[in-house]
């Protein structure tokens, strides 16, 4: 994730149970970007210096957005372009998601932050692994969620139940 708080790039690991969604939604990209192609439109936005160092970039799949949007946009130029999925649009369809499973308490995508950070420590993993997971600088900040954990001792597991 980037543009955080801090600056910091934030690398989390991918669930094996979702790759499959995520090849699915690759394939749903390279679709849409070989439509744009064939009717010259496949282009995506990208820094001026990074599109004259690499010409063509704004054209090839690899550049292309996992997560593209819907429309396209008109640039400076001219041009029609694709931009990513906006933000808004991830969190309305988060909202929808809560309001359809009936859940009452506030929710929102950053709280799926605090249930990653919460749900790695109830699974044993060490603190400072989920610092380094959260990009938090002071490991007291990470300590906050060990409080909405249910197990003894900061989450320590006795090692004769190893």
């Amino acid at each position: 994730m980037r543009e955080t708080k801090g600056g910091k790039e934030r690398v989390v690991p991918l669930p094996r149970r979702l790759e499959s969604k995520l090849q699915a939604a690759v394939e749903e990209a390279r679709r849409v970007h070989e439509q744009d192609v064939a009717r010259g439109t496949g282009r995506v936005t990208l820094p001026r210096a990074l599109e004259r160092k690499y010409r063509g970039a704004s054209t090839s799949l690899p550049w292309m957005w996992v997560f593209p949007a819907a429309g396209l946009v008109i640039d400076e130029r001219g041009e029609s372009r694709r931009h990513h999925l906006h933000e808004g649009s991830m969190q309305n369809a988060f909202k929808r998601a809560v309001e359809r499973t009936g859940i009452t308490r506030r929710a929102t995508p950053h709280s799926m932050r605090h249930s990653f950070a919460t749900h790695f420590l109830e699974a044993g993993t060490d603190i400072r692994t989920v610092q380094d997971l959260m990009g938090h600088v002071d490991v007291s900040i990470t300590m906050v969620y060990l409080h909405v954990t249910k197990k003894g001792g900061a989450g320590v597991r006795s090692p004769l139940d190893l």
